[in-house]
């Protein structure tokens, strides 16, 4: 799951919450902990943007740190172990 995040996010460069919560088939109550760990341990960066006069939309990117961590440990695992599509 921290993996697919973090995956998504280095994909798309930044996603909204509702976005980041779709493309990786989460629920936000259940897993939004899960995020702030990760914002938490500098993995992900949560910011907000203004949208409209009082309102604000949370967006993630990856970090530095996210990053190198995808490049060493997750980059090496997908060579050896590649995502199957599903098969019809």
């Amino acid at each position: 799951m921290r993996m697919d995040i973090i995956l998504q996010l280095s994909e798309h460069g930044e996603l909204n919450q509702s976005q980041l919560m779709s493309y990786c088939h989460l629920n936000n109550v259940q897993h939004k902990p899960i995020i702030d760990e990760l914002v938490e341990k500098e993995l992900i960066v949560r910011y907000e943007e203004p949208w409209g006069d009082q309102n604000k939309i949370i967006k993630y990117r990856v970090s530095e740190k996210g990053r190198e961590i995808a490049k060493k440990i997750f980059e090496p695992y997908e060579l050896l172990f590649p995502r199957s599509e599903d098969k019809k």
